[in-house]
Parts: structure tokens; C-alpha cells; sequence
């Protein structure tokens, strides 16, 4: 039951930070939003530094679920169009609904992270699927240096997702399509 609580309290913050931002983060907020009485935060995330590492656990393993699945359903990669596929999936994934405020809190959490070097161990790019995947596409191609290059795209798209977010519309297809040609050349 505890985990239970734990994961549903992170999930409440999650929505807080996306929400409010992290000045409003705080125990009382997400006991509000998790409709828990007043408290109930703290007894589990006792600190606020215990809060936004429960928070970002939780945020990883959600994102990860997430490129799992966007991988599963475009394996293997066989052509440029496949991959702009996954990474149009992705995009919008990112920017809309609950995967819009997980963005949000992503990037919050990525610049508190620059001063808590914990939370910037549990938000370092994880191995997974989709980045396996981008690898596998671009080795197939025979392009030089896979590790940087795929590094590469997928900073990029998480730049283009942060563009976004900030100004609004929609990632382009075209703009997709031009970072995959920058990637093999």
C-alpha cells in the first residue's frame, strides 16, 4: 500500500509542477491534488528534497514506459518515413495532454537538477527501445560515430518538444525529416 501511496503522491506533484511550477511544489499542494488529507505528503516525502527525487523516479519510469511503447510499435526501423513516424509519435506525444505536463515537468526538473547533482543522476538518458532503436537505424545506414549521432538527434527532438512547449504549435514533419537527413549525412 505504501508504494501505492508513494507512486500516486509522485504522480499528484507531477501535476502540480506541470501546473503551478516548481515554486508551487510544494506538500500541501499535492495533498490537494491527490484529494489526501493535509500531511499526507510529508509523511511520506518527509522534505522537499525527498519530494522532487520521488517525483523525478517516478517521471523517468514513466518516460521510459513511453518510449518503450512508441519503440515496440515502429520496430524495426526500416526507412527515413518509419522513423520520422516514431519521432512524429513522439512529438506529439510530448505536447499533448498528460504527456504535455510530464514534459513540463521534465524541464523544470532539468533545470533544478543543475544545482542537485541527485536528481541529475536519476535524470541522465536512460538506455531504452527507442534510443536502441534510433542506434540500430542509423548503424544500418553505416553511418560514422552511432553513439554521438543518435545522441545527437534525440537532442534535438527534445529541443524541438522544448520549442514547443514554450511557443506553441506542433513539431513539423519537415523539420523531422531534416534533422533524420543531418543525422546520415
Amino acid at each position: 500500500m505504501a508504494s501505492n501511496r508513494r507512486t500516486l503522491l509522485a504522480d499528484a506533484a507531477l501535476d502540480v509542477l506541470a501546473e503551478d511550477g516548481i515554486r508551487g511544489l510544494t506538500h500541501r499542494a499535492v495533498d490537494r491534488r491527490a484529494a489526501l488529507p493535509t500531511g499526507t505528503t510529508s509523511a511520506y516525502f518527509r522534505t522537499r528534497a525527498a519530494l522532487l527525487t520521488g517525483l523525478v523516479t517516478r517521471l523517468v519510469q514513466r518516460d521510459q514506459a513511453e518510449l518503450q511503447s512508441v519503440a515496440e510499435e515502429l520496430q524495426p526501423l526500416r526507412t527515413v518515413e518509419e522513423l520520422a513516424d516514431g519521432m512524429t509519435l513522439l512529438t506529439r506525444q510530448r505536447l499533448t495532454g498528460e504527456g504535455r505536463r510530464r514534459s513540463l515537468a521534465r524541464y523544470a526538473c532539468a533545470v533544478e537538477s543543475v544545482r542537485d547533482p541527485e536528481l541529475r543522476e536519476i535524470l541522465v538518458p536512460r538506455e531504452n527501445a527507442g534510443r536502441e532503436a534510433v542506434r540500430q537505424f542509423l548503424a544500418a545506414r553505416g553511418v560514422p560515430d552511432v553513439e554521438n549521432r543518435a545522441h545527437t538527434l534525440l537532442t534535438c527532438l527534445d529541443g524541438l518538444v522544448f520549442d514547443r512547449l514554450v511557443n506553441g504549435g506542433e513539431v513539423s514533419r519537415e523539420a523531422l525529416e531534416g534533422l533524420i537527413a543531418a543525422a546520415l549525412r
